[in-house]
């Protein structure tokens, strides 16, 4: 009866005050509830099979919709929002999580956040479930290397109240051979465990009662399917893989949202234990439509029950239905061996170049998959961005590679452009949720570390006349010639160019006006430059001329500007066929 009259009430619950009043109430009428059985065959808690886990089938739960704790939360969260995990011991003892468990969900969540980082695995969620599946590991009672003594296991997954789950696992983790059972903190059926098992603790196993290793699989499990559990739609979702029951999932939620509020650390061993299970609830009668039968009539389970998880939400219960509703398939997840979880960078150095060289670094990625090892196979998008006119090797602005063995996937040779400045190449990779990585890549003007004149010839001019030898330089860089490269030339009062002249020689711009410095200038193919014309003004004197190019390399040219020399004519020689005068005696 009072299994029936808590399915009525969960019914009539419109609010979450409601729902813990009503459960509060039930509490004070029901004898008080063992914990979870210490591991003899055949003991443990009964669970929902029928209205709260999808009409009895574990359709790839985790759990294998074993029984778990419908204990609420106090109705007063234990501080106000925003607050730290640290708070102090004081306050309502459900806010303390034994400091073991809750080191192994911390180390859950930073260890998911290296690996799939786009999953945003809170560890509340894994405290809640921890609570709902075990209490705390029934309160922290866990050994130095943080396993349960003794082991948690569940009641027989016989069909008797609960879904029907053949052994998978001749009894290696639950001891049972005859039929599953849930085990450890995290209340994993064999068959799961057997496909998502960690070994997060380093001692070698996959233990399923350690709860380091649990809370790590509980946190991949959660984040299958590309699930980003910051979104309330993923995360509900990713519960109700967990344990295919509407209670369960309201259940988990109070608990993390109390979580969120604050929790503090507490010795392990001494946290509390909960007092309410969950119960077997018979279906409806045929036509009363809320009236208990007689005996529990739980659905077959199927051929390979709790294999892997399925992401979808659980089929609307009620047991109220005499004909059965078909049921789409829920897709499967991978194992985690095969699911894809972050996207690293392996390796890429600097990204740099000059216009229209090739780059010596190459953009190179590494796919994991969700336990963190390299994942082969992956397609890999690269996509060039910028105003450089950089493209990869063929032209390309966007190439596809896949992963090899080694999980890595290395993009064409960059070609950069004629245009300097900086660009991006980005590797996308995943669906659901790609992940994204980005790359900052410069491409620098072409450099000369040398600069010379192609001949020595004096440069001289009259005032106001112009220099009749135009002035040409060669640029090399490393010893071969340097072409397109940028040149500005100066008239200049010192050899080092820190300051400009004012008057002397000049260049004339677009509009015929004198102008002293020219910043447009570009070698050939050739590295070689020819100068406009220059002229001189009115003032005669030796002038400077530098010439700079993008890379640092100079040469100071002399201007000199006199007047023509004045030259006197010379008398005429006498001819030499005219007989000279007689001399007189």
């Amino acid at each position: 009866m009072a299994a029936h009259i808590r399915r009525r009430l969960r019914k009539g619950a419109t609010t979450t005050a409601v729902a813990a009043a009503a459960v509060a109430a039930l509490a004070a009428s029901q004898a008080p509830a063992a914990t979870l059985a210490d591991g003899s065959a055949g003991s443990g808690d009964p669970k929902a099979a029928g209205e709260d886990t999808a009409s009895g089938e574990t359709d790839g739960a985790a759990t294998g919709n074993s029984p778990y704790y419908t204990d609420l939360p106090p109705l007063v969260t234990p501080d106000k929002p925003g607050s730290s995990s640290n708070l102090p011991a004081a306050g309502s003892a459900e806010a303390g999580i034994p400091a073991s468990v809750l080191a192994a969900y911390k180390q859950a969540e930073r260890t998911v956040a290296t690996t799939d980082p786009s999953c945003r695995l809170p560890w509340q969620l894994l405290a809640a479930i921890g609570k709902v599946e075990s209490g705390q590991a029934r309160g922290g009672r866990v050994d130095a290397n943080g396993t349960a003594s003794p082991r948690i296991l569940g009641p027989a997954l016989n069909g008797q109240g609960f879904a029907l789950i053949k052994d998978t696992d001749g009894g290696a983790y639950d001891g049972d051979a005859v039929h599953d059972r849930a085990v450890g903190p995290m209340q994993f059926i064999p068959s799961t465990w057997a496909s998502w098992g960690q070994d997060a603790n380093g001692d070698g196993r996959k233990d399923p009662n350690n709860i380091y290793d649990a809370a790590l699989a509980a946190g991949r499990y959660l984040c299958a399917n590309d699930r980003d559990l910051a979104l309330a739609a993923d995360l509900d979702q990713a519960v109700l893989s967990y344990n295919r029951s509407t209670e369960y999932l309201r259940t988990v939620r109070s608990w993390y949202s109390y979580y969120q509020r604050g929790t503090h650390e507490i010795p392990d061993g001494t946290g509390t234990l909960p007092s309410i299970p969950s119960t077997p609830t018979p279906s409806p009668s045929p036509g009363t439509g809320s009236g208990p039968s007689a005996t529990p009539s739980p659905k077959p389970s199927p051929d390979k029950p709790g294999g892997k998880p399925s992401p979808g939400p659980s089929k609307p219960g009620g047991g109220g239905s005499t004909s059965p509703t078909p049921k789409p398939p829920t897709p499967k997840p991978t194992p985690p061996s095969a699911t894809f979880g972050s996207l690293e960078n392996a390796g890429t150095g600097p990204l740099r170049a000059t216009a229209g060289q090739e780059f010596d670094e190459r953009v190179s990625v590494l796919a994991r998959n969700a336990v963190g090892a390299p994942l082969a196979k992956v397609p890999v998008t690269f996509t060039v961005t910028g105003g450089t006119g950089t493209l990869f090797a063929g032209g390309k602005k966007t190439v596809t590679v896949r992963t090899g063995a080694d999980g890595t996937a290395t993009a064409p040779k960059l070609q950069a452009g004629e245009k300097a400045g900086e660009f991006t190449v980005t590797a996308v990779a995943g669906t659901g949720r790609p992940r994204t990585l980005t790359y900052a890549a410069t491409v620098t003007a072409r450099q000369a570390d040398a600069i010379a004149r192609t001949d020595e010839k004096a440069l001289v001019a009259a005032p106001g006349e112009k220099f009749a030898d135009a002035v040409t330089v060669k640029a090399t860089y490393k010893d071969a010639s340097a072409a397109g490269v940028a040149v500005t030339a100066t008239m200049v009062k010192d050899r080092l160019g820190v300051i400009d002249n004012d008057k002397g020689p000049y260049f004339k711009d677009a509009d015929g006006k004198p102008v002293r410095t020219l910043t447009t200038l570009t070698t050939d193919a050739d590295g070689q430059l020819r100068l406009p014309e220059i002229f001189a003004d009115d003032n005669e004197g030796t002038y400077l001329l530098r010439l700079t190019t993008e890379g640092g390399a100079s040469v100071v040219i002399e201007l000199t500007v006199k007047a023509p020399e004045e030259t006197t004519p010379e008398e005429p020689a006498p001819d030499a066929t005219e007989t000279p005068a007689a001399t007189k005696p």
